[in-house]
C-alpha cells in the first residue's frame, strides 16, 4: 500500500512541475507575459486548493480508497486534455482539469497514512514525499527531452497510462476505513474544525506551512524562465537545475522524518527554514551552473516542510473531523500558495526577478520564527 501510495503521488507532483519546466516554450508558443504563465500556475494550484475541503469531506464519508483512485484517473485524463489545446486559453482549461484531478489526492494520503502508520508516522510521510520529490526531478527532465522532439503536449499527455497502472494499484491494496454512520452535520463539522483552530499548536503549524508553501510555489514556478531569461542559459540546462532543487527535497525528506520522530518536529522545521532561506538569497548573485545547481539543490531542503507540517497538523486535528479539517486547512493554504507565481511574474515582468528571490528568502524566515515557537505534540 505504501509503495502504491508513494507512485501516485510520485506522479502526482511530479507532473505538477512539468507545466512550470517547460513553461518558456509554452509561453513562446502562446507569446504571452510572465505574468499569463504566472497565471496559467496559479490555476493549476487554486485547482488543486479548491478540491481539498470537499475531499477532506469526503474521506470520512466514502473513505481514502475511492477517493485516491478517482484521483489518479481523473488526472490521468487531464494530462490527455493537453493534447487538444491549440489556445492559450484552452492550455489553461485543460491545466484546471489536470489540477482538479490531483487535488482528490493530498488529503486522502495524508490521513491514510497517518490512521496506518501511527508510531512512525515520520518515516511514512517522509517515504511518499520523498517519492513525490523524485518525480518532481525525474519528470520534468523527461518531459524537456520529450518537448524538444515532440512537443510540449506530447511530453505532457504521455504519462497518462501510468496513472492508470497506479489507479488499479491503489484499488488493490488500499482496505476501506470505517466512515462516518452517524447524521452529523457539515456544519457541526466545520464548528469541530474552527473551535480546533484555537488550539495554539495547530494555528502555527498552519501559518508555517502556508507562508512556506507560498514561496515554493513562487520559486518552482519561475526558477525556469529565471535561469533561461536573466542567465542565458538553455531550458534543458534550467530544467536540470530545476530537477536539482527536488533532488535535494528528496535526500532532506529522506532524512528529517526520522529526525522530527527523535528530536521532535519543531526543532526541524526551524532548521528546514533557515537553511532554505540562505540559497535563496544567494541565488541572484551566483553565477556558472554548478553554484546555481547546489542552490537550488540547497533550496529544495525546503520541501521537507511539508511531510512535517503534514505529520504534525493531522494528529492534532480533532479525529471526528480529521478528514474535514485537513481538508479545509489544505484548501487554505494551498489557495494562499498559489498567488506565489503571480506575485514572482508580475516582478518579473517589472525587472525585479532579483528582488523576488530576497523577498522569498525573507518570508521563509518568518516562517521559521512560527516554527520557533511551535510546541512539541506530546
Amino acid at each position: 500500500m505504501l509503495a502504491a501510495v508513494a507512485a501516485g503521488w510520485f506522479l502526482v507532483l511530479g507532473m505538477r512541475f512539468v507545466v512550470p519546466a517547460v513553461l518558456p516554450t509554452i509561453r513562446a508558443e502562446f507569446a504571452v507575459s510572465n505574468t499569463s504563465a504566472g497565471a496559467a500556475v496559479t490555476v493549476l494550484w487554486l485547482t488543486y486548493a479548491a478540491m481539498q475541503f470537499p475531499t477532506g469531506v469526503y474521506i470520512d464519508r466514502v473513505g481514502e480508497r475511492v477517493l485516491l483512485v478517482g484521483s489518479a484517473l481523473l488526472s490521468g485524463v487531464g494530462l490527455l486534455a493537453y493534447l487538444v489545446a491549440p489556445t492559450y486559453a484552452l492550455f489553461v482549461l485543460a491545466t484546471a482539469g489536470f489540477g482538479l484531478g490531483t487535488g482528490l489526492y493530498g488529503p486522502p494520503r495524508g490521513t491514510l497514512l497517518s490512521r496506518t502508520f501511527d508510531a512512525n508516522e515520520g518515516v511514512a510521510f517522509g517515504t511518499v514525499m520523498a517519492a513525490g520529490s523524485v518525480g518532481s526531478a525525474a519528470l520534468p527532465l523527461v518531459a524537456v527531452a520529450v518537448t524538444a522532439r515532440y512537443g510540449w503536449r506530447v511530453g505532457l499527455a504521455a504519462v497518462a497510462p501510468l496513472f492508470l497502472l497506479v489507479a488499479v494499484a491503489l484499488w488493490l491494496s488500499i482496505s476501506d476505513r470505517e466512515t462516518a454512520t452517524d447524521d452529523r452535520s457539515l456544519r457541526a463539522d466545520l464548528r469541530a474544525v474552527l473551535a480546533g483552530l484555537g488550539d495554539r499548536r495547530l494555528a502555527l503549524a498552519v501559518l508555517g506551512a502556508m507562508v512556506m508553501l507560498l514561496v515554493f510555489q513562487a520559486v518552482t514556478a519561475f526558477l525556469t524562465t529565471y535561469l533561461v531569461t536573466t542567465r542565458g542559459i538553455s531550458q534543458g540546462t534550467a530544467g536540470g537545475i530545476l530537477s536539482g532543487l527536488f533532488v535535494g527535497g528528496a535526500v532532506s525528506q529522506a532524512l528529517t522524518g526520522r529526525l522530527a520522530d527523535t528530536y521532535g518536529t519543531p526543532k526541524v522545521l526551524v532548521g528546514v527554514a533557515v537553511g532554505s532561506a540562505v540559497p535563496l538569497a544567494l541565488l541572484p548573485v551566483l553565477s556558472g551552473q554548478l553554484p546555481l545547481g547546489l542552490a537550488a539543490a540547497a533550496i529544495g531542503v525546503r520541501m521537507s516542510s511539508g511531510p512535517l507540517t503534514n505529520a504534525y497538523i493531522v494528529d492534532v486535528l480533532p479525529d471526528a473531523v480529521e478528514g474535514t479539517g485537513w481538508g479545509l486547512l489544505r484548501s487554505g493554504f494551498f489557495a494562499v500558495g498559489s498567488l506565489g507565481s503571480v506575485f514572482v511574474g508580475a516582478l518579473a515582468d517589472r525587472g525585479l526577478f532579483d528582488l523576488s528571490f530576497y523577498l522569498m528568502a525573507g518570508l521563509t524566515l518568518v516562517a521559521g520564527g512560527l516554527f520557533l515557537v511551535l510546541p512539541r505534540r506530546d
